[in-house]
C-alpha cells in the first residue's frame, strides 16, 4: 500500500496577508533605491559639512595643513564686530522685507489676474511669466548684465528714448541704487515660481464658495478678504518661507552682477562667506560666517514652521 503525503495549504486570509507583506517590502526598497544616492550625496556634501564648518571656526586656519592655531570663539568675535558683516546682514534683511512687500504682492496679484480674471490668452501670458524662472542664475545675471549696462544697456536705451534729457545711470555702480537693481532681477526671476504656487492654491479652492457669497451679496473685494485669501493661507505661509530663506542664500546672481560692490553697497552674507572665507584662505573665520548663516536660517525654520505653518501641518494629519 502506497504511503501518501499531505501538504497543508495556506488559509486564504494568510496568503493575502503574506503578499500584502511581500508588496510593501518591494515598495520600500524600490524607494530605498532611488533616494539612497541623493540621501548619500546629501549627508556627504550638505549635513556633514555643518558639523565640520563649526570645527574649523574654532582655529585660525587658511584651508592648508593640520589645524594647529586653536582660537576658541575669536573668529566669532570678530565676525561680530565686522562692521561689512553687520551690512551684509543688514542687506539680507533688505532684501527679505522687499521680497515680501514687493514680490510676493506681484506674484499673488498676478496669480488673481491669471487665474481668476477674465483675461484673454491666460496661457500665453502664464507661460511668459513662468519663462524667468526655467533659466539658471547664471544666465539671468549674464542676461542683465547687458539691460543693465550704464551706456549700452537696454533699461538706460528705452528710458533714453522716452525721457528727453535723460542721463544714463549706472544701476550697479551707485550704493543708492544697486541694492534695488538687483532686487528686481532677483523678483524678475522668481515672481513667477511664486506666481504657479498661488495659482495651484488658487484652483484647490471650490468655486462653489466663491458663487455662494457673491450671492449673498459680497462684493470683490470682500470675496479676496474674507474668502479666498483665508483659503490661500497655506500657500501664501509656504511661499513667505520660501522667500525669505531665498533672501538670505541669494549669492549667484549678486556675484555674478557685483561680487558684493560698489565699495560693500550690494554685500550678503553669502557674499561675505566666500570674499572673506574662501578668496582670502580664511576657511576658519569663513566656517565662523557659515556657522551663523545656518544659525540664522535654522532659527527661522524652526520658529516659522512651529509657530506659523503648525496648522498647515495640523490639518495635514486630520
Amino acid at each position: 500500500m502506497s504511503a501518501f503525503r499531505f501538504r497543508v495549504l495556506p488559509r486564504p486570509y494568510e496568503q493575502a496577508d503574506a503578499d500584502k507583506q511581500r508588496r510593501q517590502l518591494n515598495k520600500v526598497l524600490l524607494i530605498a533605491l532611488f533616494v539612497l544616492p541623493g540621501m548619500t550625496l546629501f549627508t556627504v556634501f550638505v549635513l556633514m559639512s555643518v558639523p565640520q564648518s563649526a570645527y574649523y571656526s574654532l582655529y585660525d586656519w587658511n584651508g592648508m595643513g593640520p589645524l594647529t592655531d586653536y582660537v576658541g570663539l575669536d573668529n566669532y568675535t570678530r565676525l561680530l564686530n565686522q562692521s561689512v558683516f553687520q551690512l551684509a546682514v543688514g542687506h539680507s534683511f533688505v532684501l527679505m522685507i522687499l521680497s515680501l512687500t514687493i514680490q510676493l504682492p506681484l506674484a499673488l496679484g498676478l496669480a488673481l489676474l491669471v487665474g481668476r480674471g477674465k483675461l484673454s490668452g491666460r496661457k500665453i501670458v502664464r507661460t511668459i511669466l513662468f519663462v524667468p524662472f526655467v533659466f539658471s542664475e547664471i544666465v539671468t545675471a549674464i542676461i542683465f548684465e547687458f539691460v543693465l549696462h550704464p551706456q549700452e544697456g537696454t533699461l538706460n536705451t528705452v528710458l533714453g528714448s522716452l525721457i528727453p534729457g535723460y542721463q544714463p545711470i549706472g544701476w550697479l555702480a551707485d550704493r543708492n541704487t544697486v541694492l534695488f537693481a538687483l532686487f528686481a532681477v532677483i523678483t524678475w526671476k522668481y515672481f513667477g515660481f511664486h506666481m504657479i504656487l498661488y495659482m495651484a492654491g488658487l484652483q484647490a479652492i471650490p468655486t462653489d464658495l466663491e458663487d455662494a457669497a457673491r450671492v449673498d451679496g459680497a462684493s470683490e473685494p470682500e470675496l479676496l478678504r474674507y474668502v479666498t485669501l483665508p483659503l490661500l493661507g497655506s500657500t501664501i505661509r509656504l511661499t513667505v518661507f520660501l522667500s525669505v530663506l531665498g533672501s538670505f542664500q541669494q549669492f549667484v546672481i549678486i556675484w555674478r552682477l557685483t561680487q558684493g560692490g560698489p565699495v560693500n553697497g550690494s554685500e550678503l552674507i553669502a557674499t561675505y562667506l566666500f570674499k572673506y572665507g574662501i578668496q582670502r584662505f580664511a576657511l576658519g573665520y569663513g566656517g565662523a560666517v557659515a556657522v551663523v548663516l545656518f544659525a540664522i536660517t535654522l532659527i527661522f525654520s524652526l520658529g516659522y514652521q512651529r509657530i506659523i505653518m503648525r496648522q498647515d501641518y495640523a490639518a495635514d494629519n486630520i
